[in-house]
């Protein structure tokens, strides 16, 4: 080979090398924050929620976090979603590697209108959030869903099978069960032990986790403390086997619905 046909080569071959390595950036963490806005949540908790992640990304706990990691970034994207058919990417992978680029993500989710949609298909969320670690331009140590949601899901497709098929991707599964109207009744909408569904029925993998929400107060605070625990990926050992719900008479599967919500 001439020496002209050996540089263009060498070329060829670091222009593919450079191109392979902006596709898979290697980040921390993969984190899509997968957000329930069905009509069970009402505004003032879907602004309380939407504020509670603006303030978390401006927090210097989060930041220090993100800092910590051995690449130092994570990528995020950020969901909103409801019935089987309503899954919305509100912020697209975005990468988080500083105080200003989380300072961007804020802005941009302070930016974005409110959604609202009927229904709680929990298990479409899971698939749908699953779909965007595919080709998204990251490499993640690890690979997380955060769902939220203020009730089981009762609408779409059964739930566990699309847990464990984001497991088998090695995601991670972890929730924020909204707990503040407890008072409801138990049903389609409302669980009186809505945290011991999300542990046993929604959330798994690898230090899989929930952090609870009780009061409206709460809401910013726990975000920031969930957000934290996902990065280092450090929480208090208290969950428990999958099968307790169900031994208090509890049911994984979709609760059939005879109305939105």
């Amino acid at each position: 080979m001439k020496p002209i046909a050996r540089l263009a080569a060498a070329a060829i071959v670091v222009a593919a090398c450079a191109r392979a390595t902006a596709a898979e950036l290697p980040v921390d963490l993969e984190l899509v924050l997968a957000v329930d806005v069905s009509a069970s949540m009402d505004e003032s908790e879907q602004r309380l929620q939407r504020l509670g992640y603006v303030a978390a990304f401006g927090a210097p706990r989060v930041i220090a976090a993100i800092q910590s990691g051995r690449y130092k970034r994570i990528a995020v994207a950020f969901v909103e979603w409801a019935d089987a058919g309503h899954q919305a990417v509100v912020m697209p992978w975005t990468l988080v590697d500083s105080v200003e680029s989380a300072q961007a993500v804020a802005g941009d989710l302070a930016s974005a209108p409110f959604t609202r949609a009927f229904g709680t298909a929990m298990a479409s969320a899971i698939a749908f959030s699953t779909t965007l670690f595919a080709d998204n331009g990251y490499a993640g140590t690890r690979l997380a869903i955060d769902i939220s949601g203020d009730g089981p899901s009762n609408v779409g497709p059964p739930l566990l099978p699309a847990r464990e098929a984001a497991v088998a991707q090695g995601i991670t599964i972890n929730g924020l069960p909204i707990m503040i109207r407890v008072g409801w009744p138990t049903g389609l909408y409302s669980l009186t032990d809505l945290d011991l569904y999300f542990r046993d029925c929604v959330i798994a993998g690898p230090d899989a986790f929930i952090v609870v929400v009780k009061r409206r107060a709460e809401f910013a605070e726990a975000i920031e403390r969930k957000l934290v625990m996902e990065i280092i990926s450090a929480h208090q050992d208290y969950i428990l086997p999958i099968g307790d719900f169900q031994a208090l008479g509890g049911e994984c599967s979709t609760i059939a619905a005879d109305a939105p919500g």
